[in-house]
């Protein structure tokens, strides 16, 4: 079956074994909507996805533009860009994060949201995908500017979102103050509180313990899971993490405690490496001190660049999207790859490591440790009855341990890589719920 003709183009791939073709450009591989489009397109056609069910899913539901305006703390007013989009809710209530950053852009949200969509059902958790943003530089804006900025961006969007609706939560450069202004703001048009509104809020407000180290934790889960699948040991095996916000330094954390050793961390301004181990604990509280890990003295100074094409067992991406293109990926030498950010892999550079035969446990299952703990906290404030910290890691990594056996032996029995078998089998749940649900027209 060829694939559905879209917006004037055939959409079949160029290579049958390969969800991108190596020809494309540089600007075409970073861009995270191609990206996805891309391995959606390959998994849709492995599975023998009907036409009408392709361009259903292919395309997000709804996508929302606002523009508004802000008082600045120097009285000037200023106009700000914001985006919700929300690409399918065929399993339940739409479920994404915002993020505040200057390069925000619609491509980049309307992919974020697809991944969510994705990341649910592999972990078989009853939301749909969403994704928000704001074109903003949080680190130039006051804590006023920020709250009032977050309140208009809510009032702007809040037809779109409620706990039966869209459900957001924090994501780069916002947190749990955000979400608590998001609830209020919410919950002042309701008339009433409203906690169920966001996920990632803070514990005396309807937040859930563990939540804040979940994703980390989720990261911490597959890995231990792909060193059993592998037949590794988990004692000494070396780890350099790209990354050291939440999920990197939570996950940095808990395999410490594990056994792993992390030999480097790169960051934006620079890495870290030592060979012997870095001290986890010494280095969160060096960061928290200081604001950055430069000049740690537990480790010697190395370019990120350098640290991401190191040798070690396993590499953990685990801040932004494009981190490992057609430009690095043939110099990788992790036997591993564990993505705890999103899209920190090209589609093109997937070929690369497919033939190194490097072992890949795709983002939309290697990060699901957050939304599984956001769903908890969602059932949480439905119920009013909050969980013990054990519970939520307990059912966490029962989750995350049954969803990483579903993929495996997806990829297996189809043939596929890890990435693809994720993607088919999300798309198999959420096209079976659409075929039971029927087209309402």
């Amino acid at each position: 079956m060829l694939p559905p003709r879209l917006g004037g183009r055939n959409v079949e791939l160029e290579r049958d074994m390969s969800p991108v073709s190596s020809k494309a450009t540089l600007d075409q591989e970073i861009n995270p909507w191609e990206a996805q489009s891309a391995r959606f397109d390959f998994a849709a056609r492995k599975l023998n996805l009907e036409e009408g069910l392709w361009k259903l899913l292919r395309t997000p539901a709804r996508e929302i533009i606002v523009h508004f305006p802000v008082a600045m703390d120097d009285g000037r007013i200023e106009m700000f860009t914001g985006f919700r989009v929300q690409h399918c809710i065929a399993r339940g209530p739409g479920k994404g994060g915002i993020r505040y950053a200057p390069n925000v852009n619609l491509d980049e949200v309307r992919a974020l949201a697809s991944w969510m969509t994705w990341k649910c059902a592999v972990v078989n958790i009853p939301f749909g995908g969403a994704k928000g943003g704001v074109i903003c530089d949080p680190k130039a804006m006051s804590q006023g500017e920020l709250e009032r900025m977050t309140r208009r961006y809510t009032s702007e969007i809040i037809e779109f979102i409620g706990p039966e609706k869209d459900v957001p939560a924090p994501d780069v450069n916002t947190n749990e103050q955000t979400m608590a202004w998001i609830m209020d703001t919410y919950s002042m048009h309701a008339g009433h509180t409203v906690t169920s509104v966001v996920t990632g809020k803070p514990l005396n407000i309807g937040g859930s313990r563990g939540r804040v180290e979940a994703t980390g934790r989720g990261v911490q889960v597959v890995c231990d899971e792909s060193m059993r699948y592998l037949n590794l040991s988990v004692d000494g095996c070396r780890v350099v993490i790209q990354g050291f916000g939440n999920v990197g330094s939570n996950a940095a954390r808990l395999m410490m405690e594990r056994g792993y050793k992390i030999v480097g961390i790169a960051e934006r301004d620079g890495g870290l490496y030592n060979p012997g181990g870095i001290d986890i604990h010494q280095l969160v509280e060096y960061k928290f001190r200081n604001g950055t890990t430069l000049g740690f003295r537990g480790a010697e100074a190395m370019p990120s660049e350098e640290l991401i094409v190191s040798d070690c067992d396993i590499l953990i991406p685990a801040a932004t999207e494009n981190v490992i293109t057609s430009r690095n990926a043939d110099q990788i030498k992790a036997r591993i790859v564990v993505e705890g950010a999103n899209g920190p892999t090209t589609a093109v550079a997937d070929d690369i490591l497919a033939e190194k035969r490097i072992f890949i446990v795709p983002d939309i299952l290697a990060n699901a440790g957050g939304v599984t703990a956001s769903y908890f906290e969602w059932v949480q404030d439905r119920q009013g009855y909050f969980w013990k910290e054990a519970i939520v890691n307990e059912q966490l990594e029962t989750i995350l341990h049954d969803s990483f056996d579903d993929v495996v032996r997806y990829a297996e029995a189809h043939n596929v890589n890890n990435r693809i078998a994720a993607y088919m089998l999300a798309i198999d749940r959420v096209a079976f719920t659409i075929r039971q649900r029927g087209i309402y027209a």
